[in-house]
């Protein structure tokens, strides 16, 4: 047993069987991967890394198993599911991923091949714990899933809580302990009493809040588009191999590679984003600015680098002067937990009317932006204006 000093949940204790899982190189590898990306660039106190949210969910997975008084073996599986679940990620977090599936169809969850091969695997061996039962959790595909992956799951309660910590936006505000307290295991899932449902909803409140102001604050999704950019410039010789290489590295390794490729547009632009020379927004509009959402909206980085490349040619600059993002729409928020008052169980929305309004906030602050260089923007945002079908500007956009 090792006690470590957290400044979110206190001391965290981790188990025996789980210290030659921490002391892994691929855990060891979070503590240089940045839990925001690029949020540092807009709060300077946002450093903080995934090693120390592994940690965190790792904790809580822990004390939800223990609630819900999971077999010994099932909660061992838990509690690792807890530690291991973000070392798919690559640097800077989310800020490649979508570059990463579309070139090497994997996400940061793809984890399978990790989990069984090499050192981690032998690790997992040895400790007596089935790769396959954590990738299925981690994964989406396991009964008890629902801790560590699910829209009331401890994942988000660790980052929500760890987030604000370091950001010092007050929005983030969870209390953990109380909705770990209100869950209960049945033979339909865990199942969530009625005293808790306040608590689950300041979690998804917190949630809410949390998007506009620090995960997809405009500079943030600046930076990581100019980062992704200089990224998929970078591999376009090999991209496979490259890409598979790169993704490995850390948030420090992978902006020294990019600082000294030899094409000069790569290094320039990471010079830029490593000084925080950012391009501006040239088109910043919501959903009622855009004839129709639903067909614009994707996660293809390709796809948006096609419309920048067709605005660029309409403004007549060089397609590298404008990054197009194109953020998914926000589905409904659900939950697989249900709310049991009594001897009735519900869904969380009959017993909460706060979901529904939730949910149109939610669909309220997608923004689609196009960037450029401040010179450029005028430019731009006519040319964008006519590639993307953009209704006439409103006040709500002249005041963004």
């Amino acid at each position: 047993m090792k006690s470590i000093k957290d400044p979110v949940h206190g001391y965290i204790q981790v188990e025996s069987f789980l210290l030659p899982l921490l002391d892994s190189p691929q855990v060891q590898r979070l503590r240089y991967i940045r839990q925001l990306g690029f949020s540092f660039l807009v709060y300077p106190g946002a450093h903080h890394t995934r090693f120390e949210h592994s940690l965190g969910t790792m904790h809580l997975a822990h004390a939800l198993g223990s609630r819900l008084s999971l077999p010994e073996e099932e909660h061992r599986h838990v509690t690792a599911a807890g530690l291991l679940h973000d070392i798919g990620h690559g640097p800077f977090s989310h800020a490649i991923e979508d570059l990463t599936q579309e070139v090497l169809g994997k996400k940061h969850t793809d984890i399978n091949d990790m989990l069984l091969e090499g050192h981690l695997g032998e690790t997992l061996s040895d400790a007596d714990l089935d790769p396959g039962v954590i990738f299925k959790l981690i994964g989406g595909n396991h009964p008890c899933s629902g801790i560590i992956h699910g829209d009331l799951d401890v994942d988000r309660m660790d980052y929500l809580l760890r987030d604000a910590h370091y950001t010092g936006v007050p929005y983030g505000t969870v209390d953990a302990m109380r909705l770990i307290r209100a869950m209960r295991l049945s033979d339909s899932g865990i199942i969530l009493d009625i005293s808790g449902v306040q608590a689950a909803e300041s979690l998804l409140i917190a949630r809410t809040l949390m998007r506009p102001a620090v995960y997809y604050h405009h500079v943030s999704r600046i930076a990581e588009k100019m980062f992704t950019l200089a990224v998929y410039e970078y591999i376009k010789e090999d991209p496979q191999i490259i890409l598979s290489s790169l993704v490995q590295a850390d948030d420090a390794a992978c902006m020294q590679h990019l600082l000294h490729a030899k094409n000069g547009f790569v290094s320039g632009l990471a010079k830029n984003l490593y000084e925080r020379q950012l391009f501006k927004r040239a088109l910043y509009v919501g959903k009622d600015d855009v004839r129709d959402v639903h067909q614009i909206t994707s996660e293809s980085f390709i796809r948006e680098r096609n419309l920048a490349e067709k605005i660029a040619a309409e403004a007549n600059i060089h397609p590298g002067q404008v990054l197009v993002d194109i953020p998914s729409f926000p589905r409904d928020i659900w939950m697989d937990v249900q709310v049991q008052d009594k001897s009735s169980i519900y869904h969380l929305e009959e017993v909460s009317p706060l979901v529904t309004t939730l949910n149109e906030t939610r669909r309220s602050q997608w923004r689609l932006g196009v960037y450029a260089p401040e010179a450029l923007t005028e430019v731009v945002s006519e040319a964008a204006r006519s590639v993307l079908s953009i209704k006439p500007s409103t006040i709500q956009e002249r005041l963004l």
